[in-house]
């Protein structure tokens, strides 16, 4: 009758993220975060420098 409250967990296919989320360090999550950050920052001021060179009355 509660069958319906009870979660069931399906065996299927798990991306490599989901498993480096589930089972990587703390230390390795935040070392693999810096990075992601860094390449994310870089990336935006990119854009931000195209969008300034070729559009400098909007910013």
């Amino acid at each position: 009758m509660k069958d319906f409250l009870v979660k069931r967990k399906t065996k299927g296919y798990s991306s490599p993220l989901s498993n480096f989320v589930r089972n990587a360090s703390s230390a390795e999550k935040k070392r693999v975060y810096k990075v992601v950050m860094e390449r994310a920052t870089e990336r935006q001021m990119r854009v931000i420098r195209s969008a300034r060179k070729h559009h400098p009355e909007l910013i």
